[in-house]
């Protein structure tokens, strides 16, 4: 049986700077599913469908129900921590996001 054993990160508080960059990490975490969703032959849906490959998610990040944001949020922030915690920083610099 599998049991998962992520790292422990409780021990990490983030920055108000890293909180930030952690919405826009979940932000982008949608879009790339999103987008490999779409790929795959996937549409948006009212309700899940796996047979017709429809998804209520499919949708703007601002428009999904905080519950999925959530998902993403921790996604970001549980990969945010990690980083911090495995003695990496996290420096801004010169954007390349258009």
């Amino acid at each position: 049986m599998y049991i998962p054993k992520p790292i422990d990160t409780t021990s990490i508080h983030l920055s108000n700077d890293l909180l930030e960059l952690t919405e826009i990490i979940a932000e982008n975490v949608h879009e790339v599913w999103a987008e490999g969703r779409i790929k795959e032959g996937w549409t948006y849906g009212t309700v899940r469908n796996d047979e017709k490959k429809e998804t209520p998610c499919l949708v703007p990040y601002h428009e999904l129900p905080e519950i999925e944001k959530e998902y993403d949020r921790n996604t970001a922030m549980e990969t945010i921590k990690l980083i911090t915690k495995l003695g990496y920083k996290i420096k801004k610099g010169e954007s390349y996001y258009e």
